[in-house]
This record gives structure tokens, C-alpha cells and sequence, in this order.
């Protein structure tokens, strides 16, 4: 994963993760207060480093150790994130992978490293599994916010066992398998 995931790679999307994270955090944290947060695949911890500034006062990256980190290593724990691992703490919040922000990519979109394109209502009928609901409450807010990349507001949904149920008009519904038309669209051009 390494090779894949270079000191070139992180620079080119930086700035777009950072102006996604500020967008997205406010209205995540606007549904769940969340102190703490752990972030699966965490890259190098622009959303966790949002969260913070937002109020999360405990936050904890996972990645692989080729990711570069700084001065926040000590909220870093690398780990190869293909195997199974396991902390000993709890977290009001998961990004990534109880509340989850949850984004995968869906079948047939490009990316670094993307091995598991499945579409979200896959996502959802496996999470419903353990006990955890989709709800769609932040897509709707982004959809057409071009400060957000275009592949967040396409697949950010959120999951959660009980701490969301008071919002039922954001339980996703029959249409949470979306394309959002620039995804659409970048497709197309490389097709013709």
C-alpha cells in the first residue's frame, strides 16, 4: 500500500480534505456532540485535526505506518488496515467505520486503493446486520456544495444503533444508491 499511498499522493488531495472537513464536521457534530473520535484510514488527520477544532477533545487516527504525521503522532496508532484489529476504548464517534460517518466508494469509481466498491445500500443491509440503521442526513446539505469533494457528497452516510434515531426524516431511504452527476461526468470523459 505504500507505493500507492506517496508523499505526492497526500499533497494533491490536502486541501480538498481539509475544505470537506470543514464543511462536514459542523453538521456531523450538529447530530452527534462527539468528544471523542477515532478515524479508520485516517490519511494524514485532516478531518480529526477539524474535529479538534470543533471540540473533539480525543482524538485517534488509524492508518498504515507509511503515513507521514508530525507532531500529532501521539493521536496516530498504525496498523494495516486490510487485518482485524482491536482497541481497548470507546469512542463517541467512528469516521470511516455508536455512531458511524461512514463514505466508501461505489462500483466503478475510481481511486487509490479502493478494494471493497460496493454500493451503499450493500453498506447499509450489513451494517443493519449489527444493529445499525442508515440515516442520510448530511448528503442532502453538501449535494450541490462545490467546496466538498464531489465523492463525499456522493457517499457520506451515517450509521448508528440508537444515538441518531430521533431524526427518522433522515433514515435513508430507497434512493441511497446515488451518482452524483460530477462523478457522472468524469466518467463519461474518460468512456469517450
Amino acid at each position: 500500500m505504500s507505493d500507492l499511498y506517496t508523499s505526492t499522493f497526500y499533497d494533491k488531495w490536502a486541501k480538498i480534505s481539509r475544505k470537506s472537513a470543514e464543511i462536514v464536521v459542523p453538521l456531523v457534530l450538529d447530530l452527534v456532540p462527539a468528544k471523542s473520535v477515532i478515524d479508520v484510514g485516517c490519511g494524514e488527520g485532516h478531518w480529526l485535526r477539524v474535529f479538534k477544532n470543533h471540540g473533539a477533545t480525543d482524538v485517534l487516527g488509524l492508518d498504515g505506518e507509511y503515513v507521514p504525521h508530525g507532531k500529532d503522532r501521539h493521536e496516530f496508532y498504525a496498523c494495516d488496515l486490510a487485518q482485524p484489529f482491536y482497541l481497548n476504548q470507546k469512542c463517541d464517534l467512528a469516521v470511516s467505520l455508536e455512531v458511524v460517518l461512514f463514505s466508501a466508494a461505489i462500483p466503478g469509481q475510481e481511486g487509490t486503493g479502493h478494494v471493497n466498491c460496493q454500493w451503499p445500500s450493500w453498506w447499509a443491509e450489513h451494517f443493519a446486520a449489527r444493529d445499525f440503521l442508515a440515516y442520510d442526513p448530511i448528503r442532502p446539505q453538501i449535494w450541490d456544495n462545490n467546496d466538498v469533494a464531489w465523492w463525499y457528497r456522493q457517499n457520506i452516510l451515517m450509521f448508528s444503533s440508537n444515538v441518531i434515531g430521533r431524526y427518522p426524516e433522515t433514515l435513508a431511504g430507497p434512493d441511497i444508491d446515488r451518482v452524483h452527476p460530477q462523478h457522472w461526468r468524469e466518467r463519461v470523459r474518460v468512456w469517450t
